[in-house]
């Protein structure tokens, strides 16, 4: 259920901000190579888990037009896609991105991979259905077959004529040490930006595969990709659906540089109530995120507001 998905963000949030940082130009920030001042604070507020449901859909959509979302990710093998897509077509400048689904945590609500279970046996449960966790993916399947997964998503997205700003990863999947060389490799060969953070204190930290983070991160640079500082996961965790003193809070206490917030964003409605116990957080992103409240203080600490199409232009520029 949501437990889980929450627990991956938290491992994804603690990897990106323990072994990321700024070790490739420890005198600058990714938005500093990428153009913007040494102390400017350069936010892009990302909604996930768009086509997950009616409710999803319609509190991101809200949070575009109303609120302060500037991007957001798309469940390709989930039900509510085409739905997004008919907003598409009426909004072609959103960016939007996918959150490649390799998990599916809801139970009785399931989904498959979009390339078929027979392509992809090791992604799915005795049902067919894809496992629950990051560790029973990590398990059970082979780095090919997320690969293919990947690939499949991106070619349906083309087919249906969605835009692809960039790569995420749902619940962290693509983050594993199995996976994530696969993850990036399809991004350079896509020329996709991938979500992927600035190296930094890795080694200090222990983790395994520290070192290889620091050559990812230069691979997709010198591809023409952009990195990101930091990025934000702590509203999953918050969980009431008061969040507007949190989001404010985050807000003034940013750091120089570039941060993704991820947010899920989701209006009442009881199908969510049914999928999930574990709701009031997702109602809550929804609340803060078309509060006047949260909208002033982007302005009052002069936060600077951007996407991933931005973030691309500006790498890509700087090889013209």
């Amino acid at each position: 259920m949501y437990t889980q998905a929450g627990k991956c963000l938290v491992v994804l949030g603690v990897l990106f901000a323990a072994a990321f940082g700024s070790a490739a130009e420890e005198t600058q920030t990714y938005a500093e190579r990428l153009g913007w001042g040494a102390e400017d604070r350069v936010l892009m507020i990302h909604s996930d888990d768009i086509g997950m449901s009616h409710a999803t859909n319609q509190a991101t959509i809200e949070s575009l037009e109303k609120g302060i979302v500037t991007s957001i990710s798309v469940m390709m093998p989930t039900p509510w896609v085409s739905e997004w897509r008919a907003y598409m077509e009426e909004n072609p400048d959103v960016c939007m991105g996918l959150h490649l689904t390799h998990t599916n945590e809801w139970d009785p609500y399931r989904w498959g991979p979009v390339a078929g279970r027979d392509e992809v046996p090791g992604l799915v449960d005795p049902h067919g259905y894809m496992w629950p966790s990051v560790g029973d993916v990590v398990e059970n399947a082979t780095p090919d077959e997320v690969e293919t997964e990947i690939r499949a998503q991106i070619e349906l997205a083309r087919r249906m004529d969605l835009p692809i700003s960039h790569l995420d990863s749902h619940m962290g999947t693509l983050y594993d040490p199995k996976f994530i060389e696969r993850f990036v490799e399809v991004g350079i060969d896509e020329q996709i930006p991938v979500m992927f953070p600035s190296p930094e204190a890795a080694v200090a930290r222990g983790l395994d595969w520290a070192e290889a983070a620091q050559l990812l991160a230069d691979r997709l640079w010198e591809a023409g990709l952009p990195i990101i500082d930091e990025i934000h996961t702590d509203s999953y965790n918050w969980k009431t659906t008061d969040k507007v003193d949190e989001f404010v809070d985050a807000i003034r206490n940013l750091e120089p540089g570039v941060t993704v917030m991820i947010v899920h964003p989701t209006k009442p409605n009881p199908v969510i109530d049914v999928i999930t116990d574990g709701r009031e957080h997702l109602y809550g992103d929804y609340y803060a995120l078309i509060s006047d409240e949260v909208k002033q203080a982007i302005e009052d600490e002069d936060i600077i507001l951007t996407t991933w199409k931005e973030l691309h232009e500006r790498r890509q520029a700087l090889d013209e």
